[in-house]
């Protein structure tokens, strides 16, 4: 049970791995996903003979009459734990969808999302420093320094042809000092994050600046014979560039949610409908990297770790077309970058005033 001053927290950093490890790690990728195909292909199978499938029956099923019929599965070195939690995420991909959350679950492929899920038959594992010791896998070395804490499970995936780790583990809340009382926050695309303080957090547009080297590279891509070596070797490129604008784009959102986390005591921001904006095609590339639901669900565990407070202005809250001088409400398409009122004359930049705005709902 979680203690009421502990949070859990994750991590997830990559690992330096032999070419031999490197390996061990795609047998057991390989499994969970061969497993997490044939869970998927039977509950399809049952459900269309008028069934009602179920994880816990097809799991047993598995271990009992189809596990023994591989070898492979269990050849030495291979964490046995592997096949239990690819049938939970199975159990969980179907939850999701039941609820409303999620499609209905596919069928994994090689090489994309690769990952598996491992234990110590249900005893903490210790973590710490730059080595960690894996069930039946044996000591790895990461290139990040881990905190020294245990864990119940562990997370491994490949992204590109690198493999990385993640675990959940407890940590003490450690409230900050606090610049600030209140900030508000408003997001945009000309401007990533502004500040009821004045503090401008400018978009670096990460996608947009490494664009050309990504349609060269899918060019590339495209013109090779298709089962060939260079294939695979472009496939590599273009898959390490995609997952270094991806760590660019996270790594400016962590920036930018420590400070508020870290400095301010409440922050306000919108309820942003990302799926709906998207739907502008003009918008939609632009929209996609700044990443506003990755930087909403970074500030709100960040939140609970530093003592801050989240408010969330409601979505129709016209934080925009209001004068933050005297309160009157305006029209203000997206064009109008400043604001002046129509009523006391008020001149501001339009996001400025917006944040303003939202720093009030929180003394209201």
């Amino acid at each position: 049970m979680l203690r009421s001053n502990h949070l859990l927290l994750s991590i997830k950093t990559k690992l330096k791995l032999s070419k031999n490890q490197q390996i061990i790690m795609s047998k057991h990728a390989g499994i969970a996903r061969f497993t997490y195909n044939w869970g998927l292909a039977t509950w399809n199978n049952l459900y269309n003979d008028e069934l009602k499938p179920d994880k816990y029956l097809i799991k047993k099923f598995f271990n009992n009459h189809v596990k023994p019929e591989f070898e492979w599965i269990k050849e030495k070195g291979i964490c046995q734990k592997i096949t239990q939690y690819a049938f939970d995420n199975l159990g969980d991909a179907f939850s999701r969808f039941f609820k409303g959350l999620g499609k209905y679950p596919n069928f994994k492929k090689k090489g994309k999302h690769d990952s598996f899920t491992i234990d110590a038959s249900g005893k903490p594992m210790p973590v710490g420093g730059k080595t960690i010791k894996l069930p039946t896998i044996g000591w790895v070395k990461t290139y990040e320094g881990l905190p020294h804490t245990t864990c119940k499970s562990i997370t491994i995936s490949r992204t590109a042809n690198s493999w990385f780790i993640a675990f959940a583990y407890e940590q003490d809340r450690v409230p900050t000092a606090k610049t600030h009382e209140v900030v508000g926050v408003d997001l945009g695309v000309k401007e990533l994050a502004t500040l009821s303080t004045g503090t401008v957090f400018p978009n670096p547009k990460h996608y947009k600046t490494n664009l050309e080297k990504l349609r060269r590279l899918s060019r590339q891509f495209s013109r090779k014979v298709n089962g060939s070596n260079n294939k695979y070797k472009c496939k590599l490129k273009l898959a390490k560039h995609h997952a270094r604008v991806a760590a660019q784009r996270i790594d400016t959102l962590h920036k930018i949610t420590t400070y508020l986390c870290k400095n301010h005591a409440k922050v306000v921001i919108e309820d942003l409908a990302v799926s709906n904006m998207v739907k502008n095609h003009k918008l939609s590339q632009v929209i996609s990297d700044c990443g506003f639901s990755e930087f909403r669900r970074q500030l709100n565990y960040k939140a609970k770790k530093f003592g801050s407070e989240i408010i969330v202005a409601d979505r129709f809250y016209p934080s925009s077309k209001t004068c933050s001088n005297c309160g009157h409400i305006q029209d203000m398409p997206l064009k109008e970058r400043i604001y002046s009122c129509g009523n006391c004359k008020h001149i501001l930049d339009r996001d400025l005033n917006a944040a303003i705005n939202l720093s009030r709902l929180a003394k209201s």
